[in-house]
């Protein structure tokens, strides 16, 4: 898979992990998740991950089969990701310092599987919920970036999302009046939130 990386400042103990749209891949979010760690006191190791299947009706790639939904794959991709996410951790960059941000279908798998996992914190943007999931009663800190007018994933999927993360951790929801995208206006906003995340972990 064809993954993009860059490093970090030196000695900086911090990740971004970035998770693409449905018939993106990833040097499609690259822009916007170099643009998002250059903002933050600190900068930390970037890596956009590549969806793992080509899309049926498009050149880009998928994280499960979408149009029409294969909700039934959803297990699978989720397994799959949490093993690669896994597989990232190291003694020095443990997923503890790792935030994860996902938009539009990487968004819903970014929540799902970043809830399984002890990270500094989850970025959803233009996200939904899979069907039947629920949010674990431990789980990291949540923002969730929405388009009010969004015209793929309708706004009421981040109100669905925001209440099924329950209120026992921090969720947090962060509309904007636009459609399904990740605004420059609005990166201010999400790194104000992730270096608020990564200083509490540089801490410890």
């Amino acid at each position: 898979m064809d993954d993009l990386h860059s490093p970090g400042s030196v000695g900086i103990r911090r990740r971004l992990i970035v998770l693409h749209g449905w018939g993106a891949d990833a040097s499609d979010l690259w822009p916007i998740a170099n643009n998002l760690r250059k903002r933050l006191i600190q900068i930390p190791e970037l890596i956009v991950l590549q969806a793992p299947e080509s899309c049926a009706s498009t050149s880009g790639r998928q994280w499960y089969g979408l149009f029409p939904a294969e909700w039934d794959a959803v297990p699978k991709a989720v397994e799959e990701l949490l093993h690669r996410l896994d597989a990232l951790e190291t003694s020095e960059l443990p997923l503890s310092r790792t935030v994860l941000l996902g938009f539009s279908q990487g968004g819903a798998m970014a929540v799902q599987v970043g809830c399984q996992r002890p990270l500094a914190g989850i970025v959803g943007c233009s996200a939904y919920p899979h069907p039947g999931w629920t949010a674990p009663i431990e789980r990291p800190p949540v923002l969730l970036l929405h388009g009010r007018h969004d015209e793929i994933v309708p706004f009421e999927a981040c109100t669905d999302l925001h209440n099924r993360l329950g209120t026992g951790v921090e969720r947090t929801m962060l509309p904007f009046p636009g459609g399904h995208t990740i605004p420059d206006d609005q990166l201010a906003a999400i790194a104000m939130t992730v270096e608020r995340w990564f200083s509490a972990v540089d801490t410890l």
